[in-house]
């Protein structure tokens, strides 16, 4: 079963056609990746996925319903969560308030609970709390928990991000270069990361990255975008050896 599916999406800014008829289909489950080089529209796609952008023609489909118009909040509602290629954190707020406040998409207490400070303002709270501090457990993030969060080592703060996404309790997590300005014994730990955090979580994946040791690593099915097009789409062995792909990467004859 489709967990994620786009028909023939297509993005034009003026005459600039960023995407092209992208055809995306992500099984519940799945862990898949999308790459390609700089400028080919693999942020655009995403941006398209969250409603940052809307398509200039084409469909997505998320749990068989269109999501096209939806803000990007009622897009996270839907349960689709991202992390960013520049990490988008909370700078000046503990780590643990990052969390937090991911998790008030879903407190079920009312406004006029919280303005009165009501019994179920701070039971909402407490709850909130709980799950927050497990989580920062889960990601070994705990002894943190009170610093600001620009005062975390660089791959703590994705880590965060990642926590944080999760808070937002998705089905589909959407992972923008998240090995990005990491060595690589922190790739490799991301690397075991994101392979649990898909099966504890029980959630489809759709990561963007240059590092083709962890896109090799750890996805299922790869799609190749260039020029905003898919290239090719398949399974990592099926990528690595493709002539198209080798050209898209290195050019041919000058022609890159």
């Amino acid at each position: 079963m489709n967990l994620l599916e786009t028909k023939d999406l297509t993005i034009s800014f003026g005459g600039l056609t960023a995407v092209a008829n992208v055809n995306l289909n992500l099984k519940k489950g799945e862990l898949a990746g999308l790459i390609g080089p700089n400028g080919a529209g693999k942020t655009t796609i995403f941006n398209l996925l969250t409603g940052v952008y809307r398509p200039t023609s084409g469909d997505i489909r998320f749990e068989n319903k269109s999501i096209v118009g939806l803000k990007p909040y009622q897009i996270t509602q839907r349960a689709i969560a991202r992390t960013f290629q520049n990490i988008r954190l909370f700078n000046e707020l503990s780590v643990l308030d990052n969390i937090r406040i991911a998790y008030h998409w879903h407190s079920n207490y009312s406004v006029l609970s919280s303005i009165l400070r009501l019994g179920a303002f701070h039971k909402g709270e407490k709850e909130i709390r709980k799950r927050s501090e497990k989580l920062l457990e889960i990601f070994n993030l705990s002894r943190y928990r009170d610093e600001k969060a620009c005062n975390l080592p660089y791959g703590e703060q994705r880590r965060l991000e990642i926590a944080r996404a999760l808070a937002a309790k998705p089905k589909l997590l959407l992972l923008d270069e998240p090995a990005a300005g990491m060595n690589p014994q922190e790739t490799r730990d991301l690397m075991d990361l994101i392979n649990w955090v898909r099966q504890e979580f029980n959630l489809t994946i759709l990561l963007i990255e240059h590092d083709m040791t962890l896109v090799m690593g750890i996805c299922e099915h790869i799609y190749v975008l260039d020029y905003g097009q898919v290239i090719a789409e398949g399974k990592p062995e099926d990528i690595r050896n493709n002539e198209r792909v080798i050209e898209a990467y290195l050019g041919r004859g000058g022609e890159r």
